[in-house]
């Protein structure tokens, strides 16, 4: 979901894991050469998605690892949430509508919120797109309102009682080998 902390996690993610950070929303605009907001308003929501499936199918094609954070309505394609699925680890970052409207109630940069309701614009949002988060994400991690680094440790924690992630990725550069 919009606000939901996917850039900001994921880049301290890939800090904490010495990994490279790419975020979709990011690589878009620079292909686009202006914001995604400009191209959303001129061009339609349909076109901004074909571009954008394009980038997550060459994002989640490349070898080695890394964390990539994808916008928030890449799941809303079929094709988006199969690559996502079976090519990478995928974490959902849920937060209710109501933490999310917390976070982004002066937010003036997200195309779909600027509407005359904004919480109400979330709740369809997530409505609609909570199901299709699940169907994509091998982990669902709920965002609440603990801090980042928190977050952070949370996704590494579940990487690692999963075996996604081998046991020396996921600690803290100075937490104390476990014996």
């Amino acid at each position: 979901m919009p606000g939901g902390g996917k850039s900001t996690v994921g880049r301290q993610l890939a800090r904490r894991l010495d990994w490279p950070f790419v975020d979709s929303d990011t690589l878009i605009e620079e292909r686009l050469g202006e914001p995604i907001r400009a191209h959303f308003e001129r061009e339609g929501e349909a076109s901004f998605r074909d571009i954008e499936q394009g980038v997550v199918d060459e994002l989640t094609r490349h070898a080695g690892p890394r964390v990539i954070a994808t916008g928030g309505g890449a799941c809303l394609r079929e094709a988006n949430r199969r690559a996502l699925r079976e090519r990478c680890t995928v974490i959902y970052l849920r937060s209710t509508p109501e933490e999310l409207f917390r976070r982004l109630r002066h937010d003036t940069h997200r195309p779909l919120l600027q509407v005359k309701d904004p919480m109400a614009r979330l709740r369809e949002l997530y409505a609609a797109r909570d199901p299709l988060y699940r169907e994509c994400a091998h982990f669902v991690v709920e965002t609440g309102r603990p801090s980042v680094p928190t977050l952070v440790n949370m996704v590494l924690m579940q990487l690692e009682l999963s075996g996604a992630l081998p046991a020396h990725l996921a600690r803290s550069p100075v937490e104390p080998p476990r014996h």
